[in-house]
């Protein structure tokens, strides 16, 4: 899982470059955040530094 989000992320900072449109680059901007966010997570996850469900 871990890969296919750094994969995704490359491709987005490369769409990002590439953006002309300021609205386009919010978009893709905020789709980075959301992925960068999701790797961090299943990093965390990876080396026990969180669990997979909440608590009861």
């Amino acid at each position: 899982m871990t890969y296919e989000l750094e994969i995704q992320i490359e491709e987005l900072r490369a769409e990002l470059r590439n953006a002309v449109d300021v609205a386009e680059r919010l978009q893709i901007e905020a789709e980075l955040e959301v992925a960068q966010a999701e790797l961090a997570v299943a990093f965390a996850e990876l080396v026990g530094l969180a669990e997979a469900e909440p608590p009861f």
